[in-house]
C-alpha cells in the first residue's frame, strides 16, 4: 500500500472522564495511614507538589534544595519497550521550580537521613547530587509502572481505592478550593496552557461561582 488509508479518518474525541481526588479532610488521614509504608515519602511529595509520577521517579537530590524549600523539575522518567529512559519536558512549562510546603521539607529531610544511613550500612557512601531521591536499594530509579503497582497494593491495604495520579488531582483540587487562580495552579502543575488546567478542573472552579456573584452584587450596590 502506498499510503495509510486509516489516516483519512478523524478519530472520535476521547472522554476525559471524571477527575478523582481526595477531599481536604481525607489527606491528613491517608498520610497518617501511609506513614508506616515505604511509599510514604514519595506519596507526601506527590500530595505536596502535584508532580507527575515520571517527574518524581526521575528526581535527583541535585534538583532539591531543602534549605530554600524548592524543587526544580527538570526531566521525567518514562518506560519504553527497551526499559526506562530519562527525557526532557515536552514544554517549557514542565521545566519549572516548585516551592515545597514545610511538611514536605520535613519528610524529605528525614527520608534523606535514612537514605544516607542505608547507603553507609551497605558501604556505598553518601548520596551525591546525581543520586535519585526515590530509588531502589541499588540506587536505580523506580520505574513509573512499578510505582503505580506499589501504590495500588499499599492503597488497598489501607482501604483506599484511587490511583497514584489521583494525588496530583488532589493537589490541584486543594489549591483551587483554597481560592488560587487557574494560572497559579497551572504553573505549579506544569501544564502547557492554563486552558488545559481549566478543562480538567472546570467543575472545581465552578464552586466559586456563588462567591463571584456575591462580589458583583457588592460592587453594584456601591455603584
Amino acid at each position: 500500500m502506498s499510503r495509510n488509508v486509516a489516516s483519512i479518518i478523524v478519530p472520535p474525541k476521547v472522554d476525559a472522564g471524571q477527575v478523582v481526588s481526595l477531599i481536604n479532610g481525607q489527606i491528613a488521614q491517608v498520610l497518617a495511614k501511609l506513614e508506616k509504608y515505604a511509599i510514604y515519602p514519595i506519596a507526601v511529595a506527590a500530595f505536596g507538589t502535584g508532580m507527575r509520577r515520571g517527574e518524581l521517579c526521575s528526581l535527583r537530590w541535585g534538583a532539591v534544595d531543602l534549605d530554600s524549600a524548592t524543587i526544580n523539575v527538570e526531566r521525567s522518567l518514562e518506560e519504553t519497550n527497551a526499559g526506562t529512559r530519562l527525557k526532557l519536558p515536552k514544554s517549557r512549562q514542565r521545566l519549572r521550580q516548585i516551592v515545597l510546603p514545610a511538611s514536605v521539607v520535613d519528610i524529605l529531610t528525614a527520608h534523606r537521613v535514612k537514605q544516607i544511613e542505608l547507603r553507609l550500612a551497605l558501604g556505598i557512601g553518601g548520596p551525591s547530587p546525581d543520586d535519585f531521591v526515590f530509588c531502589q536499594v541499588n540506587g536505580s530509579p523506580i520505574p513509573p509502572d512499578r510505582l503505580s503497582q506499589q501504590w495500588k497494593r499499599t492503597a488497598k491495604a489501607i482501604g483506599l481505592h484511587v490511583t497514584f495520579h489521583a494525588l496530583r488531582h488532589t493537589h490541584a483540587s486543594a489549591l483551587i478550593g483554597a481560592g488560587f487562580d487557574v494560572v497559579t495552579v497551572s504553573r505549579r502543575l506544569g501544564h502547557s496552557k492554563a486552558s488545559t488546567t481549566l478543562n480538567i478542573y472546570a467543575h472545581r472552579f465552578a464552586d466559586t461561582d456563588t462567591a463571584a456573584a456575591q462580589a458583583m452584587d457588592a460592587a453594584m450596590k456601591k455603584a
